[in-house]
């Protein structure tokens, strides 16, 4: 996943349904952004069976935000999938959650697949979820509740064990 995002040049859309990224990855994000890769993200909205992991993903989302990635919560219902495409053409398509638990204890797997024809099904049904999601703009973020910032702040602190 590393080296796929590194190689992105134009965009880079990720779906995760556990979103808690390490240091590594926000900075391997970041510089993708940094270097005019139009990097969405896609992530649970409120619906999500563990708040924790939300909440510590969450955490991330201000320097995410400060260095132009954008950021999407998925709205109807729970949002389970696990997908990124890489500029049109390099998929990868599993069960591998953006988050510590999944890079390094759980027995995942993912589908890597080379196919521009694949890869637009992917982002077709991908922009069909960001048309029912909420993007998390700079501004909407400074404005969330103390009580949210919180909550964060604390399920921050396990992140490294989720």
């Amino acid at each position: 996943m590393f080296l796929a995002i590194e190689s992105a040049q134009e965009k880079l859309d990720l779906t995760s349904a556990y979103f808690v990224p390490r240091p590594a990855f926000i900075e391997v994000l970041c510089q993708a952004a940094g270097r005019g890769v139009d990097v969405r993200i896609l992530v649970p909205g409120t619906h999500m069976d563990k708040e924790l992991v939300r909440l510590a993903g969450r955490r991330t989302y201000e320097e995410l935000l400060s260095c132009d990635v954008r950021i999407f919560e998925y709205c109807p219902t729970m949002l389970h999938a696990k997908t990124l495409v890489i500029d049109g053409a390099w998929t990868s398509v599993g069960s591998v959650n953006f988050d510590n638990r999944s890079f390094q204890q759980n027995d995942e797997a993912t589908l890597c697949v080379q196919s521009e024809a694949f890869a637009r099904q992917l982002t077709d049904q991908f922009m069909r979820d960001l048309d029912v999601s909420e993007e998390i703009t700079p501004h909407r973020w400074d404005r969330r509740p103390l009580l949210h910032r919180g909550a964060e702040l604390v399920a921050g602190l396990a992140r490294r064990e989720l």
